[in-house]
């Protein structure tokens, strides 16, 4: 029972209470058993970082297809450092505590130890009977392995690519986890129309931000479809596309007015970013923000076109722009 076969179920509870019964005769059994749990978790969060580092806007993509791809990642763990030895973490933490077991636990020093469970991984709740020693051995090696786990998800969010072969940095993982996501879900739509036309990625991707506020406030059509519409842009007489209705803000005279208007609805974000570059390279009002690398100038390019009524709307933009630069996301064209 303190062994991880090949073939077990990473949420066998079995081994768990298997590794319970042990610990209470401070057995080299236990640890044994406890020290593969351990590299199980590890391995388990390398594949979640290094998963969640690669962006996911496919088709197939949806909470369903994470759901599965995280038991099966978790397996994977189980499989890899388990099969032929797995990765030698196991024998090093066995080695390094064991020097440090006594052969018994002396009364009142035993306490419960359980790894910190990690969102998205099997959680573990495996109370073994440990010294003071013991514990400080395990949090310092817990402490090295999270710390080695945060440069597999460097290392992999570096080789990560976009569908387009783009790729994001690893630095993206200082944005929010839900801005992360958004960006994420967007970028490479960014980066095509980028290419075709040299509005830098990076700057539509701010600007669709700060228009659906990081994606949350996204106009719906009547049925809650959603419209795609990232950039706000109203559907006038010469639109011939879908259309949704949205309460929105303009300014008028300095003074905030509420709206009911017309917006254009697409198929897809790329239809929107298309439309979006359209838009803007190809009507003269925006004449002072197409072509333009600089964040300051292309905010006030858009501003003085007419974009927005919003006075501080490129003041807003730009400060979206430079928190996308600082985090490493800037146009990557290729």
């Amino acid at each position: 029972m303190a062994t991880v076969p090949t073939n077990q179920l990473a949420f066998d509870a079995n081994s768990l209470n298997g590794i319970k019964r042990l610990s209470r005769d401070n057995s080299p059994a236990a640890l044994k058993a406890a020290s593969q749990q351990f590299e199980t978790v590890f391995m388990q969060m390398v594949l979640k970082s290094m998963r969640d580092a690669t962006p996911q806007a496919g088709m197939f993509d949806s909470e369903q297809t994470k759901t599965f791809t995280g038991l099966l990642d978790q397996q994977l763990g189980m499989t890899l450092s388990t099969s032929r030895g797995g990765t030698g973490l196991a024998a090093i933490i066995e080695k390094q505590l064991g020097r440090q077991m006594a052969p018994a636990v002396v009364p009142g020093e035993s306490a419960g130890f359980a790894l910190e469970p990690q969102a998205g991984l099997l959680p573990l709740s495996t109370p073994l009977a440990a010294t003071a020693g013991e514990r400080y051995g395990m949090a310092q090696a817990l402490d090295r392995y999270r710390a080695a786990a945060v440069a597999a998800d460097r290392t992999r969010g570096a080789a990560s690519s976009a569908a387009d072969g783009t790729t994001l940095p690893a630095s993206l993982a200082a944005l929010p986890a839900a801005k992360r996501e958004f960006v994420q879900k967007v970028w490479p739509h960014a980066v095509q129309v980028s290419r075709e036309t040299g509005i830098p990625a990076h700057f539509m991707v701010a600007q669709a931000a700060l228009e659906t506020g990081w994606g949350k406030s996204e106009i719906r059509r009547g049925d809650g479809a959603q419209s795609f519409n990232l950039f706000n842009i109203k559907a006038g007489g010469n639109w011939n596309g879908g259309a949704a209705k949205a309460m929105t803000t303009e300014y008028q005279n300095g003074t905030a007015v509420r709206e009911n208007a017309s917006f254009r609805a697409y198929g897809s974000y790329a239809d929107a970013f298309r439309d979006y570059a359209r838009l803007i390279t190809g009507n003269a009002r925006y004449a002072g923000a197409a072509g333009q690398t600089d964040a300051r100038a292309f905010a006030d390019g858009l501003q003085r076109g007419g974009y927005a009524t919003d006075p501080a709307y490129a003041s807003k933009l730009k400060r979206v722009i430079d928190g996308l630069a600082s985090a490493g996301v800037v146009a990557g064209n290729a």
